[in-house]
């Protein structure tokens, strides 16, 4: 894939003095992360806070933003009510995957583009289902792969294209949290809602389209889940690239970076991430065989660099304003949702998946939820639903920050 340029604190606030009106919608835990997010960004402002929850907006508004601003701030239940009476000029969708479907699509129908937390939607059916909204409207919904906007991995990218391209990847990942609530209930919470971040990631240090997903899942005897804390997945890549993903959720000890370690093997060497730090390179001894190198470190984010959430909605806010596409627009991020569900059902069924396979069936299912809805036909367009890929699916418009007529 295309590398994609750190964005810095600097260049954002010379980029575009005025600020995007945003609402946030989802005042729980991530979406107080969210508004911080946006109360501290350059680009983007706070005029909205939105939770079914009666109260919990309100009571987000007042935890978070400072006295002096929270009259500039409206709150409530009703997201559309909500953004016409603030003038917001986009949604930020932090809901439970469950409502990203009505969420996003009820917000694109209405003239508001939209960065929606991960996952996509709540399965691969309504993400196809989404991007086929976005092309109706002609409004952006990208997608925040936090991990992806993270310029250690953008630079591990780098440096394996230094030499010569990652074909061999390989990521550990062992951690041993205790959430309690639903991920703990999960039937695959590792893949689901954790391995993502690593599918996700992958895509961005390897060339290619992912192909097919053999997976394994399993939860041991200590293990405080109820379903399989812990897999093995395979990815493979048209490319002839492989992605290996080792994880385990329940694992104490010797744990690594909630990035995972990795390893990404390349013609004439390694680099090796460890998660948190520099990215090094370990450059191969040559032909005449024998060991590598001595490690080279890569190079260091600049000090105003801007990491994950806050880089994610600083190229958002760029994309709306007409400056760059995003790199996880919807059509590209349902390959990562769809890594997701091929892996889940290759854990079940015991067998390789071919993305192909889930990815046409989703199609059909997607175009059933459509008709009935009734206000996309997009994806009858669709050869398949492989086809997205081309300029054309991605039409959407940019709003100005003057507010859509919602």
């Amino acid at each position: 894939m295309a590398d994609q340029a750190v964005v810095t604190a600097g260049s954002a606030h010379s980029a575009d003095q005025t600020r995007l009106p945003v609402v946030v919608v989802g005042a729980g835990g991530m979406g107080r992360a969210w508004i911080a997010t946006v109360l501290r960004s350059r680009s983007a402002r706070l005029v909205g806070v939105v939770d079914v929850v009666d109260g919990a907006a309100a009571s987000a508004l007042a935890d978070l933003v400072p006295e002096e601003s929270q009259a500039d701030v409206r709150t409530g239940t009703d997201m559309l009510q909500v953004a016409r009476a603030a003038g917001a000029a986009a949604i930020i969708d932090v809901t439970i995957p469950e409502a990203h479907h009505p969420v996003t699509a009820d917000a694109l129908h209405a003239g508001l583009p939209v960065l929606g937390e991960k996952p996509c939607a709540a399965t691969l059916t309504q993400a196809l289902s989404l991007a086929g909204h976005s092309e109706t409207t002609g409004q952006l919904f990208m997608v925040s792969q936090s991990r992806r906007h993270n310029p250690h991995l953008r630079e591990a990218g780098r440096l394996a294209r230094e030499l010569g391209g990652a074909g061999i990847v390989a990521t550990r990942f062992s951690r041993a949290p205790h959430f309690g609530g639903f991920r703990e209930q999960m039937v695959q919470p590792l893949i689901v809602d954790m391995a993502i971040h690593a599918f996700d990631a992958a895509r961005v240090l390897v060339e290619g389209t992912p192909v097919s997903v053999t997976a394994t899942s399993y939860n041991p005897a200590w293990s405080w889940y109820d379903g399989d804390a812990a897999a093995t997945v395979v990815v493979r890549y048209d490319s002839g690239a492989v992605h290996t993903f080792e994880g385990s959720w329940c694992s104490p000890g010797a744990e690594t970076s909630w990035n995972g370690e990795w390893a990404l093997s390349c013609p004439t060497g390694t680099v090796h991430w460890d998660g948190e730090g520099v990215p090094v390179t370990v450059p191969g001894a040559g032909t005449d065989g024998g060991g590598g190198q001595d490690p080279v470190p890569g190079r260091a984010p600049s000090e105003d660099a801007l990491w994950e959430l806050d880089s994610s909605l600083e190229v958002f806010c760029q994309a709306v304003r007409g400056r760059g596409e995003p790199d996880s627009e919807v059509h590209e991020n349902i390959w990562t949702q769809a890594i997701v569900e091929a892996a889940v059902r290759s854990a079940a069924e015991e067998r390789t998946v071919h993305l192909s396979e889930i990815l046409d069936a989703a199609l059909e299912a997607a175009r059933e939820l459509d008709r009935a809805d009734g206000r996309s036909s997009a994806l009858e367009q669709w050869d398949a639903a492989r086809s997205w890929t081309g300029d054309a699916a991605r039409s959407w418009n940019t709003v100005g920050a003057g507010g859509p007529a919602v």
